[in-house]
C-alpha cells in the first residue's frame, strides 16, 4: 500500500512539475501558432466532454469532420515548441498535451454533475460550423482552459516617417 501511495506521490508531482515548467514565461506566439492552440484547447475540451458524457460518437464526428484543422494544429504547436524549446520540442508538446488534458478534466471534475448539461451542446454548435474558418473563431472566442498562456506576438510599431517642413519664416 505505501508503494502504491508512493508511486502515485510521485506521479502528481511529474505532473505538477510539468504545469509549472509550462506555466514559466513562455514566448509570444505567432498568429498560426496561437490558432493551433486555440483549436488544441477546443480538441481536447471536447475529448473531456466526450469521455465524460458517453459522447464518443459526437468526438469522432468531430475529428472526422476537421481532420485537416487538427492536423495544422498539431504542426502548429510542433513548430512552436520546436521554435520556444531549444531541442527539447517533442517533450514540451507532450508536457502541453498532458498538461492540456489535465486542466481541463480538473474544471469538469469541478463542475460535477452539472458538466455534462453545460458542455454536451459544444458538439452541435461545432458540427454546424461551415468551415476552417469558423472552426478557429469559436475555438478563439471560448476561453477555454489552458496550462499556459496563450498570447500572440504583437505586431512592431510601423515606424513614424519623419518629414520635413518648411516654416512660415523660411518661405
Amino acid at each position: 500500500m505505501r508503494a502504491l501511495m508512493s508511486s502515485i506521490a510521485a506521479t502528481a508531482l511529474m505532473i505538477s512539475t510539468a504545469g509549472q515548467a509550462l506555466a514559466a514565461a513562455q514566448p509570444c506566439m505567432r498568429t498560426s501558432e496561437k490558432a493551433a492552440f486555440d483549436i488544441a484547447g477546443l480538441k481536447s475540451e471536447l475529448m473531456v466532454i466526450a469521455i465524460d458524457c458517453q459522447a464518443q460518437s459526437k468526438f469522432n464526428a468531430f475529428v472526422g469532420r476537421f481532420r485537416p484543422d487538427l492536423i495544422g494544429s498539431e504542426n502548429g504547436l510542433n513548430g512552436y515548441f520546436r521554435r520556444t524549446s531549444k531541442g527539447s520540442a517533442d517533450r514540451a508538446h507532450d508536457d502541453y498535451i498532458t498538461s492540456l488534458a489535465n486542466a481541463q478534466s480538473d474544471n469538469a471534475v469541478a463542475r460535477g454533475t452539472l458538466f455534462c448539461g453545460e458542455h454536451v451542446g459544444m458538439f452541435d454548435t461545432v458540427l454546424a460550423l461551415k468551415d476552417s474558418r469558423e472552426l478557429l473563431q469559436y475555438a478563439s472566442g471560448q476561453g477555454l482552459v489552458q496550462p499556459i498562456d496563450v498570447v500572440e506576438c504583437q505586431a512592431p510599431a510601423a515606424p513614424v516617417k519623419k518629414t520635413k517642413t518648411v516654416s512660415a519664416q523660411a518661405q
